[in-house]
């Protein structure tokens, strides 16, 4: 092993001195001291300059756009249009109160007889009004059968004008046939309560022509007012026997205490007489 080792050491040696010898013929060591002696080249930069302003001279236009005014792209404020909106009170006629059957037949009755005056030229149907076509959620369901027969197959805004020539806008939804949007609107304006019936005449494919029968008339409103009143008579009354049945059961408990006590008192009086007797 030792033979082996000093056999190494012995060729690693003679190879150091022979790349020794090569690198001085080479003349290497003294390229590389001159290289480190030597100091690297500083690069100088280009000065910065600062162009001059231009001067703000008109732009060249195209001679076909030459007589044309120039485009002002200055930003000017918006007036905001102040959107009126109708106020309308919960208390209006016959608002929560549910029509009988006397007076829906009646609304319903004339209804027929407006839509008997208003021809064949143009289709029309009925539609008595219900709480929920009047309150609440405010939504009208038309007929089925007429809306896949006359109305548009898809979303359309609708037009409502009533007997005076006024114009509702509502939103008609075709896959519920029915109109949502804009009906609240056109039912508080005519005060719509339940009982009333409407004739719905559509004069174009987006436009109806409403015509209202009143549940309550004028002639029909002393009716009216006295069932109204008879309500209130019967809620009156209702009122009085509950609280004189409340006043009747304090009176009974307040005797029913008074008897206890006075009994009490009596077999007080019968324990202090045999005390004494003995």
């Amino acid at each position: 092993m030792a033979k082996s080792k000093q056999t190494y050491e012995e060729i690693r040696q003679k190879r150091m001195e022979e790349n020794k010898k090569r690198m001085e013929e080479l003349n290497l060591t003294k390229l590389s001291q001159s290289l480190l002696s030597k100091p690297s080249p500083v690069k100088k930069g280009k000065p910065r300059t600062f162009r001059p302003a231009a001067a703000l001279t008109p732009v060249r236009r195209s001679p076909r756009v030459a007589d044309m005014s120039t485009v002002s792209y200055k930003e000017l404020p918006v007036e905001t249009l102040e959107r009126t909106r109708r106020s309308y009170s919960s208390r209006r006629r016959g608002f929560g109160v549910y029509a009988s059957s006397e007076a829906r037949a009646y609304a319903i009755d004339k209804a027929e007889q407006i839509q008997s005056r208003l021809g064949a030229d143009f289709p029309s149907f009925l539609k008595p009004m219900v709480q929920s076509h009047v309150s609440g959620c405010f939504w009208l369901g038309l007929p089925v059968y007429f809306c896949k027969s006359h109305l548009p197959l898809s979303d359309e805004m609708m037009t409502l004008e009533d007997e005076n020539g006024d114009e509702f806008q509502t939103k008609y939804l075709a896959r519920k046939t029915g109109l949502s949007g804009g009906w609240r609107g056109f039912s508080l304006d005519h005060e719509l309560v339940d009982g009333d019936a409407l004739v719905f005449h559509l004069v174009s494919p987006t436009r109806f022509k409403v015509y209202i029968a009143r549940a309550y008339d004028s002639e029909n409103n002393e009716n009216k007012e006295d069932m109204e009143e008879d309500n209130e008579g019967k809620e009156n009354i209702d009122n009085d026997k509950n609280s004189d049945s409340k006043h009747l059961d304090g009176i009974a408990k307040r005797t029913r205490a008074s008897n206890c006590f006075s009994t009490l008192q009596n077999l007080q009086k019968f324990s202090m007489i045999g005390n004494q007797s003995t």
